[in-house]
């Protein structure tokens, strides 16, 4: 059974996933927004995978993107990928802490800020002043695979005990502290709506990006099954130990998880939103 599975391979293994669970409406907005020749900023961005879905979809032939992520691994990766379409287009990436990049541009200003599962890991109320000033005034955001509060495994294996694991899985996001701050939200999409409008911004469109991942006759499609192996392992790196869970029973759970991917048989959801919109100032 393959559950020792990379953060790299996980994010590419992501890509089909979140392909299917963008919302068009959200996606064609944030098309029709962009400017000529748009200045594109994305923070968080992993492997590169937003990368290849705006240039698949022909939107950065007159684009300059700029990419961060604070995991050197990551950007290695972005590099490896988009060598094919590196230099088709002004693209700069750098491994860099999100704050320490802002402190070093300001004055900088971008067209769109893109935000992919990635603001849910953050202290948004505190942070989105900080992401505005990146922006031109009038400027556009992107924030997309926000999580809100759901998360389905299917078959059922004990209805309490999944209940349980769900419940405390998702408070383990709420709790979660970042260099002394907190930093999750198990509930962010939701809340966007008001942290947004808080920090000056107009929603243009949200809707949901719902994860939805089943095997069909020829299994899971592309690497998904690797997807979902890492799904289970963080629920049981977050959960092994924890006072509320018999330590024998989780095992036995999550090993019963694994063996359902292994078998085909597992069905995940999670709930998530995405959003548009443009700074007001």
């Amino acid at each position: 059974m393959e559950t020792d599975i990379s953060f790299t391979r996980y994010l590419s293994a992501k890509k089909s996933v979140d392909d299917r669970a963008l919302n068009q409406q959200v996606w064609q907005t944030m098309a029709a927004a962009l400017p000529p020749a748009a200045r594109i900023l994305e923070i968080g961005a992993g492997i590169g995978t937003m990368i290849e879905r705006f240039w698949q979809h022909g939107l950065l032939t007159q684009a300059s993107y700029t990419a961060i992520d604070s995991q050197p691994a990551n950007i290695r990766e972005a590099e490896k990928r988009l060598v094919g379409i590196n230099g088709r287009f002004p693209l700069h990436l750098e491994t860099i802490d999100l704050f320490d990049f802002i402190r070093r541009e300001q004055g900088q200003t971008w067209d769109i800020l893109i935000a992919h599962a990635f603001l849910d890991l953050m202290d948004i109320p505190a942070t989105l002043p900080l992401l505005f000033s990146l922006l031109k005034p009038g400027g556009h955001f992107y924030f997309t695979i926000n999580f809100d509060g759901v998360t389905i495994l299917e078959p059922t294996i004990d209805p309490q005990l999944d209940a349980r694991i769900e419940q405390l899985y998702h408070r383990t996001m709420d709790e979660r502290i970042t260099n002394g701050k907190p930093s999750g939200d198990s509930r962010s999409g939701r809340h966007l709506f008001h942290h947004l409008r808080q920090a000056g911004a107009e929603i243009l469109a949200a809707g949901s990006s719902d994860w939805v991942v089943f095997a069909g006759e020829d299994g899971y499609p592309d690497d998904e099954a690797a997807f979902l192996h890492f799904i289970i392992r963080t629920m049981q790196e977050a959960l092994t130990g924890h006072p509320e869970l018999d330590a024998t029973q989780f095992d036995a759970w999550t090993s019963q998880r694994q063996r359902q991917i292994e078998e085909g048989t597992l069905v995940y959801i999670a709930h998530q939103l995405d959003f548009v919109g443009r700074i007001l100032t």
